[in-house]
């Protein structure tokens, strides 16, 4: 596989002079903007696929005209959320 590079990256001192100041032991700044890029297009995707998954959910209850409302969606979370905090407090003791 051919490699390729990012275009260079103009940046302020203090940008660059905090980048530095987070690198771990024996981390280049090159390998850090690389792992930045990286993590940023995972997200991205993730981002795009979820909103697809909702776009998709969307048209399919249109077509079959079943939705259900906000009220109910929110009594849902908020019990599934209670239930979640019972049992991590559950395990605290």
């Amino acid at each position: 596989m051919k490699t390729a590079t990012l275009p260079p990256l103009r940046v302020d001192s203090e940008l660059r002079a905090a980048a530095e100041s987070v690198l771990q032991e024996g981390e280049t700044l090159s390998g850090f903007v690389l792992e930045a890029v990286r993590l940023n297009i995972e997200r991205r995707e993730s981002q795009r696929a979820f909103i697809a998954r909702g776009l998709a959910a969307r048209d399919e209850a249109r077509m079959h005209g079943e939705f259900v409302s906000a009220e109910d969606m929110l009594a849902r979370l908020d019990a599934s959320l209670a239930r979640a905090r019972g049992k991590q407090a559950g395990s605290k003791v």
